[in-house]
Formats: C-alpha cells, sequence, structure tokens
C-alpha cells in the first residue's frame, strides 16, 4: 500500500478533518486525523495492519510476542496489528493517569513487545507505555504507528515503523496563526489535556 492508497481509505472514512484543532499534546492544528473513523470499518483497519506489519523487517516481526497499545486510540489498530502478526495484542490504561496493564492482561517477563499507536506526535503517550511494559517485565523492540505526526522528530529509543508520515503544522497556544486564533479550539482526542 503505497501513501496515495493509504491516504484515500482516510478520505474514504471521513478521517481527516479540518478546523482548529487541540491536540493531546496541547498543540493546536487546523488538521486532525480521527483514526477511530478510519478504523471503524474491520476490513479497512484489517488492511491497514497488514500494510503495516509488511513494512516490519521479518526478522524482527518472528521476535515479537506480544502487541502491547496505549488506551484509548491505540486499542482497535494493536488488536488488528496482532492479528496482523498472529500474536496475542495487550493494552495499558490510564485510571489514575499513569499507564498500567489492567482487566488480567500481564506479560512474561522478557515479552518482546511491539508497541502501536494510532497517531505519534511527540510520542509522551508511546514512552509512557514503553515505562509500562518494562515496569511489567517486557521489553519493547520496537513502535509501529499508523500515522507519525512528528514531522520525523520522534525518537522512541526502539525502531520506529509508521505506516504514513503527515506532517501538517501544529502550534503553541501562544503562537496561533490568526485564523486559527479566531475560532475556538475543538478537543477531538480522547485524552485529557495536560
Amino acid at each position: 500500500m503505497d501513501d496515495e492508497e493509504i491516504l484515500a481509505e482516510f478520505r474514504a472514512s471521513d478521517a481527516l478533518l479540518e478546523g482548529h484543532f487541540l491536540l493531546s499534546s496541547g498543540r493546536h492544528s487546523a488538521h486532525y486525523l480521527q483514526c477511530a473513523r478510519v478504523l471503524m470499518d474491520p476490513e479497512r483497519a484489517a488492511r491497514l495492519a497488514i500494510a503495516l506489519a509488511q513494512r516490519i523487517p521479518r526478522d524482527l516481526r518472528k521476535s515479537i510476542s506480544k502487541v502491547v497499545s496505549p488506551a484509548m486510540g491505540g486499542v482497535i489498530f494493536g488488536h488488528e496489528m496482532g492479528r496482523a502478526l498472529g500474536t496475542e495484542a495487550l493494552f495499558v490504561e490510564r485510571p489514575e493517569g499513569t499507564f498500567e496493564f489492567r482487566r488480567g492482561f500481564a506479560l512474561e517477563e522478557g515479552d518482546q513487545v511491539l508497541l502501536v499507536e494510532d497517531v505519534v506526535t511527540t510520542g509522551l503517550s508511546s514512552k509512557e507505555a514503553i515505562k509500562a511494559v518494562e515496569a511489567a517485565g517486557g521489553k519493547v523492540i520496537a513502535a509501529a504507528a499508523l500515522v507519525d505526526r512528528s514531522a520525523g522528530e520522534v525518537d522512541l529509543g526502539v525502531p520506529f515503523y509508521p505506516l504514513i508520515a503527515l506532517n501538517f503544522p501544529t502550534y503553541a497556544p501562544d503562537q496561533l496563526p490568526p485564523e486559527l486564533a479566531s475560532t475556538p479550539a475543538v478537543k477531538p482526542g480522547s485524552r485529557a489535556q495536560p
């Protein structure tokens, strides 16, 4: 699947939004990817996960014993990546503000984990999820995401495989362009703001 085919999947599901958005990073943007919309069609989600799994080097794919995703955004795509890789998919969540395994999810000591996100912008959620995996005895050997919005800047400390990189400009709250400053921001994501 090439970038145009991937973007066609986003457009077909009305997942690429335009307006004034407050991102989970605290930054603002005129564009937002509502990945939940692109993933609501199970066949589309499966196609995207298979395409991403194929981008991960074969030797690395064979080493993955678990897929872990941060809730909420990464859960659906993480599940589909688990299916594409033929391994279990777990998720971590923040009941008290810090990621942890719940619902009977656990890792075995030494599990080699692929961390899967829907969108990576600053890498904050991914880094917090990596800490939770390590605290549970696992080792994150790579990370993957449906979309990289970091402009290639994110460093998670492990190899990172995005399906597509989309680099829409983002702005600090005190540096908004006039067209954004003149309209109220919408917070479409699932994460509480800092």
